[in-house]
């Protein structure tokens, strides 16, 4: 690779960086905003987009998984996200359970090992 390839490789990963760096991000309330904008249908989607400065493809990506969730809503199919304390205390029940399985087995395993010996000894 020459020089001058390199350096033009330097500067556009920098400018992708920089892109990265200060591109917007909308919020949940913002974009339910645009997309509940978009689906009154007082201005067109291209102009609603133009006016929030956004591409149509992301008004429409927002705008499917807007509906999505509803539908998913409505059905039902959502299920409540546990808090971090819920989650802490499920692990620590689960390392508490897993732990006793382990006693249970290496207990089992004696006692098969136990009686097996007491056979062979004919006793």
């Amino acid at each position: 690779m020459s020089k001058k390839q390199s350096s033009k490789d330097e500067a556009d990963k920098v400018v992708r960086n920089i892109k990265r760096a200060t591109r917007r991000k909308f919020s949940a309330e913002e974009k339910i905003r645009i997309v509940l904008a978009g689906l009154r249908g007082e201005d067109s989607i291209a102009e609603l987009c133009r006016r929030e400065n956004i591409h149509q493809n992301l008004y429409y990506n927002w705008s499917r998984e807007f509906l999505e969730a509803g539908k998913k809503r409505l059905e039902g199919d959502t299920m409540r996200e546990a808090s971090t304390s819920e989650v802490k205390e499920l692990r620590k029940q689960n390392a508490a359970l897993k732990e006793a399985l382990a006693e249970e087995i290496l207990e089992h395993r004696l006692l098969k090992k136990s009686e097996f010996a007491d056979g062979e000894d004919g006793i």
